[in-house]
């Protein structure tokens, strides 16, 4: 059995689907950012942004302009209530010194993917997301926290390089961006797999 989210082929894995497809991603952000002034229309394209790692953990090439289909304002009602819940729980978390929010917050980081994908409830979202971040929170943590490293790194190089430093930023916010939306690809792929769970201690 394999173990899901080693910690190197998960990152090398979010690197090649991320740089598969860095064109689709930094044009579906472009064009994000240029109509989010736009009402009702920004409602499904921020949606369909939060929707791009579903769409990679199928492996396929996404389509920049699939964010203004209109699918994804049909769930904004859902959307917002799983997300006003989510913000509130996290809320509360941070109240009790900020790691209780941090669990939460990666308990249930599968949530608006499995209501994007699957199309249950918000409670069933929350539900079945703690449940396949299940003994994986720590897994889960150091491959972001690992990542956002290498990204701040490269940023810091970048900016202390004169002429072509703004040139080698560029390249980190680009490869940064389309590494972490494939990362949580990869992250929901992995959990999917109906697999036995290891016993961890959270």
């Amino acid at each position: 059995m394999n173990e899901k989210l080693s910690f190197m082929p998960s990152l090398t894995d979010a690197y090649v689907i991320g740089m598969k497809n860095v064109t689709s991603i930094v044009v579906a952000v472009i064009l994000y950012v240029l109509t989010v002034w736009i009402p009702y229309i920004n409602v499904g394209t921020t949606i369909a942004i939060s929707n791009l790692p579903v769409e990679l953990s199928k492996g396929k090439v996404i389509s920049p302009l699939s964010i203004f289909d209109a699918k994804y304002r049909n769930v904004m009602g859902e959307y917002f209530l799983l997300q006003g819940v989510m913000a509130a729980g996290i809320g509360i978390g941070f109240a009790f010194l900020v790691i209780p929010a941090i669990v939460i917050s990666i308990s249930w980081s599968m949530a608006v993917y499995l209501l994007l994908d699957k199309k249950i409830s918000w409670a069933q979202c929350l539900t079945e997301s703690n449940k396949m971040t299940m003994g994986y929170k720590w897994k889960i943590f150091f491959l972001q926290l690992a990542l956002a490293f290498v990204i701040f790194i490269t940023l810091m190089i970048g900016v202390n390089i004169p002429y072509i430093g703004w040139l080698i930023v560029l390249i980190a916010v680009i490869v940064g961006l389309c590494a972490a939306v494939s990362l949580n690809a990869v992250i929901y792929r992995e959990l999917q797999k109906n697999d036995e769970k290891p016993a961890a201690a959270e």
